[in-house]
C-alpha cells in the first residue's frame, strides 16, 4: 500500500486518541519498516491490519469501524494534498463518477506502483451512482469511509449501501444516494 496511507493513519491517530498512543502502537507492533513510513514508500496491507487491530484492543472500537472512521479522516487529506487533480467545481457525484478514468489515472502517475481498487459505474442519475468495487484487499470499508468524508468535504448528506456480490474476486457493489 502507499505510504501516503500509512502516514495518515498514523496521523489520525496522534490527533483523535494521543501522540503517546500512536507512539505506543508503533513500537508495540510487529511492522515491516519498525514503524518509520514515508509518504511515498510502499509497505505491506499486513501493516495496516497491524496498527488497526493493536488500536481497536487499545480503544475497545470495532476495527471495521476504524477503518471507516480513517476514511473519512483521509478524504481531506487527499483533497489537500491532491488538489491538482480533481477541478475546484466537482461534485461528490461527479467525483466518484471519474474514479477509474481520471482519478486513478492520476494517482498511477504520481505513483506508478501503487494498487489500486477498481470502480466500474453500474449505474448513474441525479443524486445517485451505483457503483461495483474491486480489490483482493477487502476495503470495502475504507471505501465508505472515504465516500462519506467526501460527503462531508462536499457538504452533501447521502446514504451508502454496499452488497458483496462476489467473494472470488472480491466485488462489491456500492450504492450512494443524497
Amino acid at each position: 500500500m502507499l505510504g501516503i496511507i500509512f502516514t495518515n493513519l498514523v496521523e489520525m491517530i496522534e490527533t483523535t486518541v494521543s501522540y503517546e498512543m500512536a507512539d505506543e502502537i508503533l513500537q508495540e507492533a510487529n511492522l515491516s519498516s519498525d514503524g518509520i513510513f514515508t509518504s511515498v514508500g510502499h509497505y505491506p496491507l499486513e501493516d495496516v491490519v497491524e496498527i488497526v487491530t493493536l488500536l481497536s484492543k487499545k480503544t475497545d472500537i470495532p476495527p471495521d469501524d476504524l477503518i471507516f472512521a480513517f476514511g473519512k479522516y483521509l478524504f481531506a487529506k487527499l483533497m489537500e494534498g491532491h488538489k491538482h487533480i480533481v477541478s475546484a467545481d466537482v461534485t461528490l457525484f461527479e467525483l466518484l463518477a471519474q474514479l477509474d478514468s481520471k482519478i486513478h489515472v492520476e494517482v498511477l502517475k504520481l505513483y506508478p506502483n501503487a494498487t489500486l481498487p477498481t470502480f466500474s459505474i453500474l449505474n448513474e442519475g441525479p443524486g445517485m451512482i451505483q457503483m461495483l468495487y474491486q480489490s483482493p484487499r477487502q476495503l470495502e470499508t475504507l471505501a465508505s469511509g472515504l465516500i462519506q468524508g467526501g460527503a462531508e468535504y462536499f457538504n452533501t448528506k447521502v446514504d451508502v449501501d454496499m452488497v458483496i456480490v462476489q467473494t472470488d474476486p472480491y466485488k462489491v457493489k456500492i450504492t450512494v444516494k443524497q
